[in-house]
């Protein structure tokens, strides 16, 4: 049996749903990306925890070291924690690209106070449950960062794989660029220009095939094991689609607020 078609297979209902959500023809202008950016970079942050943890499970951090036991693997891991923790910004400046998710939001005018407060709280100390609690939180980004922290808490690697590797969105890009292009300034957009590209240029077509090599791998052709990650990978999806039905119907209602607005004018 071929584990990672079946897996394909078996989510591919929950990736065309997302692949055609509605929420990509509501992306219309500048104000509607603020919106989105809002909520998705928690989204952004949350992945770092994944990739780091998978990094402590499946490469050697301790002292002494000694090899790990698939050199692949760990340069799959390696490679994208460079990128993602210390890349280089439009100005060359070394930077992950969470902050440079938050310098494209301030360079936009979306509001970074929430995802700020929970990296403060987290600086403190704080469990990562009691942060989120705390927070008040939509509901969907709460369930979407538990989730997250219940998956890693697991400590299983093909589980943390799965969440990792499945229910990314890839079309965001795509209809940022043709937002910022439709402004006719895009030179008003620097940071977010570039960190777009940066995006799509790392991940390029190098990621995807190593990731899903990293589940084969994981699995090692155990049925338990492939029925666990097709479970973690529908419920990141479904968990995933909930995420955008949340930003659709906030910019949906923001503009119903805005053109009650100008009628009452």
């Amino acid at each position: 049996m071929n584990s990672i078609k079946d897996i394909q297979i078996k989510l591919a209902p929950y990736r065309d749903q997302l692949t055609n959500h509605p929420l990509y023809k509501e992306l219309e202008n500048i104000d509607d990306i603020k919106n989105f950016m809002e909520t998705h970079v928690f989204a952004v942050w949350d992945f770092m925890s994944l990739i780091k943890h998978l990094q402590k499970q499946l490469t050697c951090v301790n002292v002494p070291w000694v090899p790990a036991s698939n050199s692949k693997i760990v340069r799959f891991i390696n490679d994208i924690v460079l990128a993602e923790e210390s890349d280089f910004n439009e100005l060359g400046e070394v930077k992950s690209h969470f902050e440079m998710y938050i310098d494209t939001m301030k360079e936009i005018g979306a509001s970074t106070v929430q995802i700020n407060s929970l990296v403060s709280e987290i600086r403190l100390g704080k469990p990562i449950k009691d942060v989120i609690t705390n927070l008040n939180l939509p509901k969907e980004i709460y369930g979407f960062l538990n989730f997250t922290f219940n998956v890693i808490s697991t400590n299983e690697n093909h589980k943390i794989a799965a969440a990792f590797t499945f229910g990314r969105e890839d079309l965001i890009p795509d209809m940022f660029f043709e937002i910022i292009n439709k402004t006719g300034n895009t030179t008003a957009f620097n940071k977010l220009t570039y960190y777009l590209q940066r995006h799509i240029d790392i991940d390029g077509d190098e990621h995807g095939p190593m990731a899903l090599e990293m589940i084969n791998e994981l699995c090692e052709n155990d049925p338990n094991k492939i029925k666990e990650v097709i479970e973690i990978s529908k419920e990141a999806l479904k968990l995933r689609i909930e995420l955008w039905d949340f930003i659709h119907q906030q910019i949906k209602n923001e503009k119903i607020g805005s053109n009650t607005k100008i009628l009452a004018n």
